[in-house]
């Protein structure tokens, strides 16, 4: 009969009489005395079985909670049926309970409540946590999400290829793992941070679509929304193609998905398609959520001058609110916010039913409230706040458009809002002031190499793009530079010379030397899509074997120490400061 004829979620009213076998965890008992029932509980669902005799009774009583057993019985009716539950018609009459891996000790939570646990606890015991069935599900549902976007990248003619994860270290804007050589001393391997390079240069190679569910490997801090260390990333290529072919062909797979695992409203392609600067100027933000009605206008003109805090030098932005303004309770909160966000605070009027600006900064407004009703569109009962600020001034607008939306429940329910933000600027500074990258250095400008050679770095767009949904980026991409003279002007302009593309970028720099295609490419991340259809605001609940916050992974001990053998393998001598052992005195 071997361990199972049935699992323990299989088992309905038409199995009633038969005689049966069931393995799996006791999940648990409930022993009234005359009779105990007990629940087994495998990957499908859970059965639950019930002890008559006082020998059978013992035994159940001798067997610890999440012990692994298998019952043989006959099936029959339930007295008292459990509607809720799927096998909650039927129940076992056990003949025979046998014990197959004993829980020896004592559980750190209850399985079916371990989300209330401490998330250290948790993660330390994760191979318990996956038991709830409701930690399970959403493991198995990420499962599913995958699979369907493989069936679908290949139903359109894409090809699945992995590519290594032992590579070079490469300036692509984070952090890289390194991994020490033992055969040639002092020199490195680095985990990827994504496939970048061999996919470009697959199409290099004559590969005409290819993908990949990959793994990306970034010395990142965590966030709720990035998990530290690695994630995945629907990795996709494209030969001979342009920003819109990438556009068709990821707005099918973005909207099938969306549309195949939530019974929200998604939009259907083509999306809408926001100028990064349209965006920063409307928004405050190149991740806009659409779902908010609201939109930044810039007051500058109208108010600079008009009050002590609307100074010269300084950028004024407004955002109103039609409709039935808020409370005070409410604007003092939501200032005492802006302030924490860094702005310098938020300056606000209403306009009172005879349309008369009133409260906040009434007296220092109120000569230019024609001006004010025609820019923001204001009607009777309108609220609105301003931001002025000499830095990040769309930044502190965008920030006080989320908060107004969602504080005044603003935001659209049940929908996925898609955009696509484009026109990046090529260049941007860093917070050092010097000139750099700013979305990926592989991107083709607009205008090519004239541009390079004749453009202000910072006027000069490139074919770059984001996917938006919700205000969460959820893919970065960019039709590619494939030709060497560009890539060698576009990584002039930021300092690096010839000899630094050679010695970065030097397989990816000889292909496009011997015909290299026009190509263009995108990577939706993974867990973000499923964050987003499983409506879980916690990267790690989706990820089987999470880290922690710190970037550790509690259940295997990682990172570690190692034996001094293993570094002088790889030609390693630690100059690590011991941590300070505390004295007796102290």
């Amino acid at each position: 009969m071997g361990f199972r004829t049935h699992t323990c979620g299989e088992l309905r009213e038409s199995n009633v009489g038969q005689k049966v076998k069931l393995s799996g965890w006791l999940a648990g008992t409930r022993d009234l005395g005359a009779v105990i029932f007990f629940v087994l509980r495998d990957f499908y669902g859970s059965t639950q079985a019930v002890a008559t005799t006082e020998e059978m009774k013992e035994l159940v009583r001798s067997i610890p909670r999440e012990s692994t057993v298998s019952v043989e019985g006959k099936v029959i009716l339930r007295s008292s049926p459990n509607p809720d539950m799927p096998t909650g018609m039927i129940e076992i009459e056990p003949e025979k309970v046998e014990v197959l891996g004993r829980c020896y000790e004592q559980l750190p939570f209850e399985i079916a409540t371990s989300t209330q646990s401490r998330e250290d606890t948790r993660l330390r015991y994760r191979f318990l946590d996956l038991r709830n069935p409701e930690v399970k599900d959403k493991i198995v549902f990420r499962a599913k999400v995958v699979s369907w976007l493989r069936r679908k990248m290949t139903e359109l003619g894409f090809l699945e290829i992995t590519t290594p994860i032992l590579t070079s270290s490469s300036p692509e804007g984070a952090r890289d793992f390194i991994v020490p050589s033992r055969l040639h001393p002092g020199k490195f391997y680095a985990l990827p941070q994504a496939p970048q390079q061999y996919k470009q240069l697959l199409m290099a190679s004559g590969f005409d679509r290819y993908f990949q569910i990959a793994p990306c490997f970034r010395d990142e801090d965590a966030r709720a929304d990035r998990s530290p260390g690695e994630f995945y990333q629907l990795d996709t290529e494209m030969c001979f193609a342009t920003q819109d072919d990438v556009f068709a062909v990821m707005e099918e797979v973005l909207t099938g998905v969306f549309a195949e695992f939530s019974d929200k409203k998604v939009d259907k392609g083509p999306y809408r398609r926001i100028k990064y600067a349209d965006a920063m100027r409307d928004y405050g933000t190149d991740k806009p959520d659409l779902r908010n009605p609201l939109i930044i206008k810039d007051v500058t003109d109208i108010l600079t001058g008009k009050a002590p805090f609307f100074g010269e030098g300084k950028k004024i932005k407004a955002v109103a609110v039609n409709g039935q303004a808020p409370g005070r309770k409410f604007i003092d909160a939501l200032a005492e916010k802006c302030r924490l966000n860094g702005a310098e605070n938020m300056y606000w009027f209403k306009l009172d039913e005879s349309g008369a600006i009133a409260g906040g900064i009434a007296k220092f407004a109120a000569e230019c409230r024609d001006a004010l009703v025609e820019r923001l569109g204001l009607a009777p009962g309108a609220f609105v706040g301003i931001v002025a600020e000499a830095k990040d001034a769309e930044k502190q607008a965008g920030y006080l458009r989320t908060e107004l939306g969602v504080g005044l429940d603003l935001i659209e329910k049940d929908a996925f809002r898609f955009c696509w933000i484009v026109d990046f600027p090529m260049y941007e500074y860093d917070e050092e002031g010097n000139l750099t990258f700013c979305h990926n250095p592989f991107s083709m400008p607009q205008g090519g190499l004239e541009a390079l050679n004749t453009m202000d770095p910072l006027d000069i767009l490139a074919y770059q793009y984001d996917s938006v949904v919700n205000g969460v980026e959820l893919s970065s991409g960019a039709v590619r530079n494939h030709e060497p003279a560009i890539m060698e002007r576009a990584f002039e302009i930021v300092g690096y010379g010839k000899d630094v593309i050679e010695k970065k970028f030097s397989a990816l720099y000889n292909a496009f030397k011997f015909g290299a295609p026009p190509h263009a490419g995108i990577a939706p991340g993974v867990d973000r899509i499923v964050m987003l259809l499983a409506e879980e605001p916690n990267i790690r609940e989706i990820i089987t074997f999470p880290m922690d916050r710190n970037a550790r992974d509690i259940l295997m001990g990682a990172p570690s120490e190692v034996t001094e053998r293993q570094l002088k393998d790889v030609h390693i001598k630690l100059d690590v400061e011991e941590e300070k052992k505390p004295t007796s005195e102290s």
